[in-house]
């Protein structure tokens, strides 16, 4: 996606990009991960269901200010409401499948989250009900995907994959097939955010 990126040179972003480890032959358990992660705050770390450990660098500030107008919505939308716990992009959940990802908007239905009463310093157990991943310019778009056919497959009812270069969204939801959406002004959270309608006029 290089050459989407030379084309806009406002999503030129002075950041690299995520690398990944390969520590198969370690096998981290949820709390010694969670532990690495308290050990190394200043890192954004997510483990794969192969135990491929992610690290992602931080995002320029086109990103960050995209990410937080997301956040935002998401916010007002769930005080107004009161139907479950929403998170930003350093809370942790641990996927059926193991992987622990760390979406960059999530939210969770409040009943799922009192049913298993989890402890508030550890990473969630479940897989978040909605979620939303941003792409970054530096972010590799088949590597997002391949993360959101997990979360697919894990049991999130509602995916959003924002990329900014190609003014598109692909729509993930459990067990339907993919839908593409370009330069869409406006998202409905349908069934799974009652009322909620996200603004991207701020966002392309």
């Amino acid at each position: 996606m290089s050459t989407a990126i030379e084309q806009n040179p406002q999503f030129v972003e002075e950041c690299k990009p995520a690398f990944a480890l390969n520590l198969s032959a370690i096998k981290f358990t949820h709390t010694q991960f969670q532990e690495l992660c308290e050990t190394n705050r200043d890192l954004r770390l997510e483990l794969s269901s192969t135990g491929e450990l992610i690290i992602l660098a931080p995002t320029g500030w086109g990103s960050s200010k995209r990410n937080f107008n997301l956040i935002g919505q998401i916010w007002v939308w769930n005080e107004q409401n009161q139907l479950g716990e929403a998170f930003e992009s350093s809370g942790g959940f641990v996927l059926p499948n193991g992987a622990q990802r760390s979406p960059d908007v999530a939210w969770v239905e409040k009943s799922r989250i009192e049913s298993l009463d989890p402890d508030p310093n550890k990473f969630l157990p479940l897989a978040p009900d909605f979620l939303i991943e941003l792409r970054s310019a530096t972010d590799s778009l088949p590597k997002l995907q391949q993360k959101m056919q997990e979360y697919q497959a894990n049991g999130v009812r509602l995916g959003w994959l924002i990329d900014p270069q190609n003014r598109c969204v692909e729509i993930y939801r459990f067990e339907r097939e993919l839908e593409i959406l370009q330069s869409p002004i406006q998202l409905s959270g349908e069934n799974i955010l009652a009322g909620f309608t996200l603004d991207l006029t701020n966002i392309w």
